[in-house]
Order: C-alpha cells, then structure tokens, then sequence
C-alpha cells in the first residue's frame, strides 16, 4: 500500500510538472479572438487570454495601449475603448512572446443559436444555387462553434474535430455554404441597410432543448423549472436501454449491409449529454460570453414540443433570454427569434402552445419575433426557404435595434378580444391593411364559459376581425392558427402574417 501511494504522489508530483511547463507556455488568447474578426462597435474591446503568472502583458489596438499581469493562474484580462466601425486594423498582444490579429474590423456581432433551423447551412437552402456564387463579401465575417456537450462552463470553444480550424472568416461561397442560412441572409440584409461590418457567431446544434443551452445556476434558481430535471432523471433512467437498442441496430444494419440490403431506418432519438440541462450552454455558449456582442438571433423550440415539455416552455424560454442576458452583463441586448412554422408532427408533439409561448414573450423588453407560420413545409420539418426568415429577422432587427421606426416589422399582432353580443372582435396591433391573402379567413375558433372550442366565421373590419359561431351563445375567447399545421390567412398591407394566438390567460 505505501509503495503505491508512494507512485501515486510521484505521478501528482510529475503532472504538477508538466502543468507547470504548460503554465510557461507563450501568451494565448481564446479561439474567438482571432484575425478576421469582427469586434463590437460602441462597447468597449475586451482581450483576455493566458500567459504565465505574474507575466505582465500588453494590448494594444487602434492607438489605445494598456497592460496588466496575469494572475496566479495565469489568466489576464484587459479592456480597451470603444470606438466607431470601421478597419481593418491589427491588435497586438505582448508577453515573453507576440501575438499578432489582423484584418480585425470593428462593426456589430450577432450570436446566431438553436437547432436545427437556425443551424442549416446555406449550401442546402432553395436559394443557395443563386445566392451562394454572390457570397463574396469582406464586409461579413463568420464563425462556426464546433459541438461540445460539457459538464462545467467552458473557457474556450473546442477545436474544430474534422481539422478545418473553425475560426473567423470573411464570407465567400467556401465560406458560406456550411454556414447557417438564416443567419447569413440576416448579416447580409444587414450589412446592406447599416453600412457597418458585421460579425456571425453560429453557435448551433440541431434537434436540442432550450434547457440544454441555459446555465445551471438559471435553471437551478427558479423552483418552477424542476421539471427540467425530472425530465433529465427519466432520460438517464432510460439511458441503459436506448445503448442497448443502438447496438442492436447496428447489428440490424451491419446485417443488411452483409446481405447487400437497404440499410433499416429507425426513429431518431437525442444524444444523452445534447439534451443535459446547461450541457451546450457550458460548452457552447459561456466560453463566448466574455466577447461583447450587439445582440442574439435564435431559431428554436421543435424540441421542447412534446407533450410532457411544452407547458414549460414559456418560463424556460425567459428564462433562457434573461440568463444570457446576465452572463454577457452588457444590458438587456436584442434577442431576436423565429416562432416555429407550420409542420405535420406526431400527435406526441403540440406546436401551437410553442408558438404562443414565443408569442407572450415578446412582453419581454427589446425582444422580437419573426413569424414564419406561412413558410414552413407541412411535410419537412426543415423548410429550405431561409432567405425569408432572415429577412424577417433583420426587418426586426432594423425596428428595434437599428432604429428605424417607420419600418413596418411585424404582421398582425393580437392586443385584446372584445364582446360584442353574440360576437367577439379581435383587436390587433401592426394591423395596417388587414388582408385574407391567399383564400378566405379559416383558423379561427371561439369558445364559451366551457372553454371548448370551435371554429368561426371570421371577417376583416378595419384593424379587427370579427368573430361568430351560431352554436356559441356567449363566446369569451378566441383563437388562431391553433394546429401543429394549421391554414393561416391573415396578413397586413406589408405581406406579413398574423401569428397564430390564444386569448385564453
């Protein structure tokens, strides 16, 4: 026994070693600072890195010069000021050794997140063939966060796994057909209207919870998301059986595979760790969160649609916004996002209470949604069209971000319903030009004291629809566009849809 404790200490001793060599290793500084970047405009520019304790080091960038020493941990931090768009420049960092970035511009910088919708690469949209050879633009940078499912928050991205150094780049067709779709159209709509560099960040993983990309200490602090841990109790207790079952598909498929036979196919299901309560925040999202951004996009919440996870929905996705909110601690930035389309999905799964859940909050501050309920693919839950949704994207962007406050950004929002005896009007706002474009009025259902619902004539009045069925006497709710796929008619002057809503508290 004492001859191996005596091995053990002396490993304890040689790995102290080793970290110690590591810790004289040269200043360097985190994969998100990089040349080719873009930093953000107007906020001041923060450098953070590692070098060796004590070692002083050094930042300079476009004439402002500061130093500092690392900690006993070899970790430093410097923040320089913040200055208008422009560039390129070069930022250079001095230790024992120098590290030199450059073609660095400064402009604003998006964090584009999600699933799959938002992490659909451009080379599969519908509109790549003409808009991928047009990428070419020095203007717009992006960068790609390679997976990484952790337990503890993370002080740095991983490295790209297939080799390709997944860093910062200008956009071109190379560039850009991997890259999100929605969020390049985005950026380029932009860059476009603003005339200032602009910085994607796509931090994505498709078929994920909005749990798995908010902290712990969020999700911990509210006793109302408990069951976000029952969920993942459940999941790990079935965890055993779901190994065992992919062995034995393999087997199934290694079998037809020997036997010259089409491969079997079989029902999706998640990743243990991709579905972990904070797992994609901790190895995704933290090690970004010291790098100052102008705000989010977001494409997310087919996920959470299952009939256990739905009801929570609304108070995770707020919760989600304010956590990142309170991580970045740069004010309460944009978020943006896209409320999920219309798709034909198990009877298992309820889009509508999603939809409304993205719906009630936007009562959220400097938050906004674009509504694709009229570009989805009834039959693919992945739409090809994303040049739409990253136009409605940044047309909410221009509204509340960019300040353009005569730009009609929105389709029909629900406000209130009213009773008008054996009627209900429903009021909107963004309501311009109300409009039944593409065929008559359907989707909408009122329901009386029972709460049963039932569909509706519907007609446009001015700014509001009014609502009727004969066989409820006193109706005092009303509803729209409430199906996994329902049939949406509604539009404003500006062809921007209604989304889908309920009235019901």
């Amino acid at each position: 026994m004492t001859s191996r404790i005596s091995g053990l200490l002396r490993l304890s001793v040689l790995a102290l070693m080793v970290s110690g060599s590591l810790m004289k290793a040269e200043v360097r500084l985190p994969k998100i600072l990089a040349s080719h970047m873009v930093v953000q405009r107007d906020l001041p520019v923060h450098v953070w890195g590692w070098a060796e304790p004590g070692e002083t080091v050094s930042v300079s960038f476009r004439g402002d010069s500061r130093a500092t020493k690392a900690d006993e941990l070899g970790q430093w931090s410097i923040y320089l000021s913040p200055g208008a768009a422009g560039g390129p420049f070069e930022l250079m960092v001095k230790g024992t050794n120098t590290v030199t970035l450059s073609d660095v511009l400064v402009g604003d910088v998006w964090v584009a997140s999600g699933q799959s919708n938002m992490e659909f690469e451009m080379r599969k949209a519908a509109t790549a063939a003409t808009d991928l050879p047009k990428a070419e633009n020095s203007q717009i940078r992006l960068m790609i966060v390679s997976r990484n499912a952790a337990e503890y928050p993370q002080t740095d991205v991983n490295e790209d796994p297939a080799g390709n150094g997944r860093t910062w780049a200008a956009s071109t067709p190379d560039t850009a057909k991997n890259f999100s779709a929605v969020a390049w159209y985005f950026a380029r709509e932009i860059e476009a209207r603003e005339h200032v560099p602009v910085g994607v960040i796509d931090s994505t993983w498709g078929g994920t919870v909005a749990d798995a990309w908010t902290s712990l200490t969020a999700l911990g602090a509210d006793p109302g998301l408990a069951p976000v841990f029952t969920a993942r109790g459940h999941m790990a207790e079935r965890e055993p059986t779901a190994l065992l079952r992919e062995k034995y598909r393999q087997q199934l498929v290694d079998a037809a595979k020997a036997a010259g036979k089409a491969a079997p196919q079989f029902p999706w299901h998640p990743l243990f760790n991709m579905w972990g309560p904070a797992m994609l925040y901790n190895g995704m999202i933290a090690p970004l969160t010291a790098f100052p951004i102008r705000g989010v996009i977001w494409y997310q919440g087919e996920s959470n649609s299952a009939l256990e996870r739905a009801p929570l929905y609304e108070r995770l996705f707020r919760t989600l916004i304010e956590d990142w909110r309170n991580q970045w601690q740069i004010g309460d930035f944009p978020f943006l996002y896209v409320q999920i389309a219309n798709f034909k999905s198990t009877p298992l799964e309820v889009w509508a209470p999603i939809r409304e859940a993205q719906r009630r909050t936007l009562e959220l501050r400097n938050t906004g949604m674009a509504v694709t309920i009229d570009v989805g693919n009834p039959t693919d839950v992945h739409p090809t069209d994303k040049v739409t949704v990253g136009h409605r994207l940044a047309l909410t962007a221009r509204a509340i971000t960019y300040g353009e406050t005569a730009l009609e950004y929105s389709g029909p929002a629900f406000r209130q319903v009213t009773q008008e005896n054996e009627n209900l009007r429903v009021w909107f706002d963004h309501a311009e030009g109300l409009k039944a474009e593409g065929g008559t009025l359907t989707g909408f259902e009122v329901a009386g004291a029972d709460g049963v619902f039932a569909a509706a004539e519907a007609r446009i009045e001015g700014s509001t629809v009014v609502l009727t069925n004969p066989s409820v006497a006193t109706p005092v709710a009303a509803r729209y566009g409430w199906e996994n796929n329902p049939e949406c008619h509604l539009f404003n002057r500006e062809g921007l849809p209604a989304s889908p809503f309920s009235s019901e508290k």
